[in-house]
């Protein structure tokens, strides 16, 4: 049947009024909708040297759907992630990727064989995300996820708006599944066999991954040093190893206060849970003579250091070596909590009198004068310069009585730069004390 050139018209306008229409509300209908998250009581910051410098990140998350299976669905994974004003684009938005349920991704996880924990909660992932919303906005740092396992964390950042994460992951039982992932991303998901607590081990020669060197992993992964004053280059979220998290963090602050390692590419940021117990020590006031130990002073000098969320132990799975399950020691402990901090180095740390040159210099100092925290500081000085006590004390504003578990993390720093200032003072002052042996936890 023929129509006139007016009806066709007609039913044209028609179509495209009702098109645009349905198109405009299915676009506008994400945006409308907020999911809160009850997390505020449990969240808190500590900032021992206020910077001003930074914003909260935001603890109210925006909308995400988990799809209630992977099988039947065809998944557009080919769009890039990119910022846009006031407002995040996620990978997949209106199909995000399935994080599984607890169940799935216990199975999953079950397949390492050594001691380790895992987020398998698709709910626990979503609070770590959205403790991570403003970093994800900000797009500007490269995220470093430290052994990913099942990958739910991962899905949770990219269904977030991550726009590159680097995924290193230290056992080959997880490497399918996160390369399979890789390969339908463009560009947003590096997966790394490597062990991000086993990076620059001591020595030289080859190395076997997952072990590697950082200059490797940066070279490969195209990542340029930048100056210690430009932004945070990179963030590295996980979980500490509760085999050896001291040790690690001891070579981390080695590692920070010479600028080697990850540090060698700017303030690499670092948001991690952590045991209590080490939290505990870790932002521990002067006057505490317990808890407040060499390892807090130089953490509190060289870092911001932030509680997002506390966490009961017992959210996550524990892994051992020999049971695939957690021990009746793990399992006693549930009732304990695993802190996820921001740790975020100082843009001033650095400058003309402590120089990565002699930061170890100034470790070895506070490790002395916190080795026995009841003794005088005075004391501590003349046993290195004698007779250079009382001038400093009196530069420092300090009582002849002040004992050095009574010194703020600041104050050490300002002795330090005194020190270096008056001449009387060599490195010879110091015990020879190799990177072997500060790595073993010391205090």
């Amino acid at each position: 049947m023929a129509a006139c050139g007016g009806c066709r018209f007609f039913v044209l306008t028609l179509r495209t009024l009702y098109g645009t229409s349905r198109s405009a509300a299915h676009c506008a209908l994400p945006l409308t909708k907020h999911r809160t998250l009850s997390t505020s009581l449990r969240t808190f910051s500590l900032d021992p040297f206020p910077s001003g410098s930074r914003k909260t990140p935001a603890q109210v998350g925006k909308p995400e759907r988990i799809s209630p299976s992977s099988g039947g669905v065809q998944r557009n994974l080919s769009a890039v992630a990119v910022p846009l004003q006031g407002q995040f684009c996620p990978l997949c938005r209106y199909d995000p990727l399935d994080l599984g349920d607890v169940e799935e991704n216990t199975q999953k996880a079950l397949a390492c064989k050594h001691l380790r924990r895992f987020i398998v909660d698709p709910s626990l992932a979503r609070i770590v995300t959205d403790h991570l919303a403003g970093d994800i906005d900000d797009g500007k740092a490269v995220i470093f996820e430290c052994n990913p396992g099942p990958g739910v964390l991962t899905r949770a950042l990219l269904n977030r708006g991550a726009q590159r994460i680097v995924a290193l992951e230290s056992d080959t039982n997880f490497l399918p599944e996160l390369k399979d992932l890789e390969h339908k991303l463009e560009g947003q998901l590096d997966v790394v066999h490597c062990d991000f607590f086993k990076l620059d081990p001591i020595g030289q020669g080859s190395m076997k991954p997952p072990a590697m060197y950082s200059e490797k992993l940066f070279s490969d992964l195209a990542i340029s040093e930048v100056p210690w004053s430009a932004d945070v280059p990179v963030k590295i979220v996980g979980i500490f190893s509760q085999r050896n998290e001291k040790n690690i963090l001891w070579k981390l602050i080695y590692n920070l206060f010479e600028r080697r390692s990850i540090f060698q590419y700017g303030r690499v940021e670092l948001i991690m849970f952590i045991s209590q117990k080490e939290y505990t020590k870790l932002v521990t006031r002067p006057r505490d003579y317990k808890n407040y130990q060499a390892f807090s002073v130089l953490w509190q000098m060289a870092c911001d250091i932030e509680l997002l969320h506390e966490e009961p132990l017992s959210s996550f799975l524990t892994v051992t070596k020999k049971t695939g399950r957690p021990s009746s020691k793990e399992t006693q402990s549930q009732s304990d909590n695993l802190c996820l901090v921001r740790i975020t180095p100082r843009e001033d740390l650095f400058n003309s009198h402590l120089t990565p040159l002699n930061g170890s210099t100034l470790v070895m100092m506070v490790k002395q004068c916190l080795a026995k925290r009841k003794s005088r500081l005075i004391e501590q000085i003349n046993s290195w310069s004698p007779g250079s006590g009382s001038e400093l004390i009196s530069k420092l504003g300090f009582l002849d009585d002040t004992m050095t578990g009574d010194v703020y993390p600041g104050e050490f720093k300002r002795l330090f730069e005194l020190m270096e200032q008056s001449g009387n003072f060599t490195q010879s002052w110091l015990y020879e004390e190799t990177l072997e042996t500060t790595n073993t936890g010391h205090a």
